[in-house]
């Protein structure tokens, strides 16, 4: 067994020299569609961290009844905490909401100095899950104490649509490419195996079973897929950070926050190293097929 992984081995590297080529071809090829893959993951999973930002800042508006006391006001917070998907109940007084609507309109002399009283104690209700926002909008409005409440629906709507298309495109895109650099690779491996034809013909002619032929083969294919794979990280790397760093230079993309690349650089490495073994093994066992068959 040992002697076989030693001549397997051998044997998949001296492939994989002999036709540098070849081999620099299918490492580029390969290199070309794994940044591709990973350029696209990357921007999915960070538009997926910015809705989720975006969710957790979400918020229903549940203005009280004027003539609650106190005592009642808080009532009303409690009961508005225990509805199901309801994470978490902020109480802003009038004088708050005064406040914020200043700063927010401060440019316009129209709106300053508003009088607190015509602005309503009001709780911000967030939620765990935007799909389940007007059920928990309408138990708010069940809830006694609560004189109105206001829902941006649309605004939910938009988040949950956004969120479900860039996942869709991302999977589709990484399915194609994930095919496409497969196939590439294949007939790259292909075109090296059709000038040892001959020889395959003839260990097959001696008895050579056909995975003491194959495994050579699936040897120079996981060499070609990790070397890609370790190339293809680096330059994702140096890709991503120049980037995140131009988007923070840029005073008109700031409200962006980048994933620094170093919070996931593991999980990255891992997944590139693992499609490249698949596409490089992948690869080589559909071009060795074949010539198998003789």
């Amino acid at each position: 067994m040992k002697h076989n992984f030693t001549y397997f081995f051998s044997e998949g590297v001296g492939n994989m020299f002999s036709h540098g080529f070849m081999s620099f071809a299918a490492i580029g090829i390969t290199v070309a569609c794994l940044v591709v893959m990973g350029t696209f993951s990357l921007v999915a999973y960070n538009a997926e961290v910015q809705l989720e930002t975006l969710e957790s800042e979400y918020e229903i508006l549940a203005f009280v009844d004027e003539t609650c006391d106190d005592a009642r006001t808080q009532q009303v917070g409690r009961a508005l905490s225990k509805i199901a998907n309801v994470k978490d109940v902020e109480f802003i007084t009038k004088e708050q909401a005064t406040e914020n609507f200043e700063k927010k309109y401060e440019n316009d002399y129209m709106l300053q100095d508003l009088d607190a009283e015509i602005f309503r104690d009001r709780y911000a209700v967030f939620v765990s899950d935007l799909n389940a926002v007007n059920q928990t909008a309408e138990a708010i409005r069940g809830v006694e104490g609560v004189a109105k409440v206001r829902v941006d629906e649309d605004i939910a709507g938009g988040f949950i649509t956004l969120r479900n298309v860039a996942g869709i495109v991302c999977i589709a895109l990484i399915a194609i490419l994930l095919v496409v650099s497969v196939f590439i690779i294949s007939n790259t491996i292909k075109l090296t195996t059709f000038d040892r034809r001959d020889e395959i013909a003839i260990m097959k002619m001696v008895g050579a079973t056909d995975g003491f032929i194959r495994w050579p083969f699936v040897y120079e294919g996981f060499f070609l897929g990790l070397i890609s794979a370790v190339v293809a990280f680096l330059l994702q790397w140096l890709l991503y950070a120049s980037v995140a760093k131009s988007l923070t230079m840029s005073d008109t993309m700031q409200l962006l926050k980048i994933v620094p690349f170093e919070t996931i650089w593991q999980p990255v490495m891992v997944i590139f190293g693992a499609a490249g073994i698949l596409i490089g093994i992948g690869g080589s066992l559909t071009a060795i097929r074949k010539f198998l068959r003789v």
